[in-house]
């Protein structure tokens, strides 16, 4: 018997840490990690921020403004990666990314810290859509799967440890150095990632074909969506101030909003049309619901319940737990996809409910904590089926268009119920029974739309 030749051993691809993909890996998971830490930190010091720049009006606006710059910049830098090469798109993104954070840190005002939070949301979007277009073509196709995989672990450990770093950091030294202490990492993270920048080719994959792959029409819709949510909750939240500009701000906000959803999203979406469209807006309706009352989570047990800002964090972490698990099984549970977005919903519409108990008298705020691992659950379970449902009723040469969709459905409905959260926490005060009242608002508003999710799931088939 003779031995069997090199030649006749089955090919194993490289893995993404061997030789020739180590520091790309590297490089990436440091900034995916980077930006996901202040996505899950900046929650917990909000209330620090807010009291010591006298911003507990711009409390919703804050977490706003990141979402809506990072919206447009998802769409545009997706364009220009396509079509002229990822390397410009991802080095802008982070730069603005730590700028930003650096801004945010030196703050002495609620206006420079808004506008912190909104170079932050450009660098971010641009950068995390510029990164998957670099594993793509970075990474050899049999490889993909991995750096996909490993991207999207690169969130479960800032979202674990985040809000509880972010609250001890805030305390010891004080929230500026949550901001500050992230800018140094960038420096490493773009060192590693200089050979991957090198290999780019210059002319990208040249342009896609359909209505949503022209540039000038796409960036313009974009524009136009991000410019109608910014100027919808910004007359939201003066309603109580100037009702009658308000109202007219509101109106354009919404005209904006209205002209540029129906560019961006598939035909039909607008009007919950069965099969894809809906698909779309559900991923919209979970962000809502679920971050509406995520962001003012520690807001609310901090000043009704008196907890310090590492309790606090400690729902937020649990909810990552949640989401987590939730996410892991739906990968090994079968099912009709409409049946599992419900249950989903319905997981976070029970964690809802159960949440707001945690601000009324003589109920422990520490109920938080198992509501919003059942929320976390839920989120895990129905958005990542919400995801590959997109993806299997998606035509191949539109996969990119509605990958792009989801991303605007999930930011704006985040963006929108955060915003609006924070202009009824305006209107109904800042004293701690006030906040506690306002808190029980959004929650019943918040639970309307993930229960309103329940019932929809059936049309996403």
């Amino acid at each position: 018997m003779t031995a069997a030749k090199t030649l006749d051993a089955p090919h194993k691809p490289p893995g993404i840490l061997s030789p020739e993909y180590r520091a790309a890996t590297l490089g990436i998971l440091l900034v995916v990690t980077l930006i996901a830490f202040e996505g899950m930190s900046v929650g917990v010091v909000m209330p620090a921020i807010a009291e010591e720049l006298d911003a507990l009006g711009l409390y919703g606006l804050s977490f706003s403004a990141f979402l809506i710059a990072s919206l447009f910049m998802n769409v545009v830098a997706g364009l220009w990666s396509d079509r002229r090469g990822y390397p410009v798109p991802f080095l802008a993104g982070v730069v603005l990314f730590a700028l930003g954070m650096a801004l945010a840190g030196s703050a002495g005002s609620s206006g420079m810290f808004l506008v912190a939070r909104a170079v932050q949301g450009l660098g971010g979007g641009a950068a995390i859509v510029a990164l998957y277009v670099m594993i793509a073509r970075v990474y050899a196709v049999e490889v993909r799967p991995k750096a996909f995989a490993a991207v999207s672990a690169a969130w479960v450990v800032p979202a674990m440890v985040g809000p509880s770093v972010a609250g001890f950091v805030g305390e010891q030294w004080g929230w500026r150095y949550v901001f500050y202490g992230i800018v140094p990492l960038v420096v490493p993270a773009l060192l590693m990632l200089v050979p991957a920048l090198r290999l780019s080719s210059a002319t990208g994959s040249g342009p896609g074909t359909g209505p949503r792959s022209r540039p000038n029409a796409m960036t313009l819709a974009a524009t136009a969506t991000a410019a109608g949510a910014g100027l919808l909750l910004y007359a939201v939240d003066r309603l109580h101030v100037h009702a009658g500009w308000a109202g007219v701000g509101t109106a354009a906000g919404l005209a904006l909003l209205g002209y540029g959803l129906y560019r961006l999203l598939p035909p039909g979406a607008l009007r919950l049309r069965r099969g894809l469209p809906t698909t779309v807006v559900m991923r919209g309706l979970y962000s809502a619901a679920f971050f509406g009352v995520n962001s003012f989570i520690p807001l609310a047990l901090q000043h009704v319940k008196s907890f310090d800002a590492r309790s606090a964090g400690i729902a937020l972490t649990t909810g990552a737990l949640g989401w987590s698990v939730g996410s892991f099984l739906q990968s090994r549970k079968a099912g009709e996809a409409h049946r599992r977005i419900r249950f989903g919903a319905g997981c976070v519409t029970v964690a809802i409910l159960l949440c707001l108990l945690s601000v009324l008298p003589g109920v422990s705020g520490w109920i938080s904590v198992p509501a919003w691992i059942v929320a976390g659950f839920g989120m895990g379970f129905g958005m990542t089926t919400i995801s590959i449902t997109a993806m299997k009723q998606s035509p191949l040469n539109e996969q990119g268009a509605n990958s792009a969709a989801l991303s605007v459905t999930d930011q704006l409905g985040s963006a929108l119920s955060i915003g609006i959260g924070g202009a009824l926490v305006n209107v109904i005060g800042h004293a701690s029974a006030q906040i506690a009242t306002g808190f029980l608002v959004i929650s019943v508003l918040m639970a309307a739309i993930s229960l309103a999710a329940t019932f929809l799931a059936g049309r996403v088939h």
